[in-house]
């Protein structure tokens, strides 16, 4: 069974950056369009960057121009940089693939506050 494992959230101050992790265990990752989703307290589950298994990336128009996702399919892992980060971006990120999920990780929890 394919497991997700976020890092590298924290506390960072408006303008600031931090780089997610997640690793994935199974061979599906190198195939699969991966996502970094985000959830904010009361509020719903919600895509914020794609890449598909060849490098397309998609975004969000709320992190397009501050966010970039990358993969390393040789260590399964996915990353998410974020920069000028805002309050707004407040919220636990989680990673899957897009589409048909995968069993949800921990995600990690990003505070955006000063």
């Amino acid at each position: 069974q394919v497991q997700l494992v976020e890092s590298g959230g924290g506390l960072v101050q408006p303008g600031g950056s931090l780089r997610l992790s997640c690793a994935a265990s199974g061979s599906i990752f190198r195939i699969a369009t991966m996502g970094w989703y985000r959830q904010a307290p009361g509020k719903q589950r919600e895509l914020v960057a794609s890449i598909s298994s060849g490098g397309t990336t998609i975004y969000a128009d709320s992190v397009k121009g501050r966010f970039t996702i990358s993969r390393e399919n040789a260590k399964n892992t996915v990353y998410l940089q974020m920069n000028s980060l805002k309050p707004e971006d407040t919220a636990v990120y989680y990673c899957n693939r897009v589409g048909v999920v995968l069993p949800w990780g921990q995600g990690t929890q990003v505070t955006v506050s000063s």
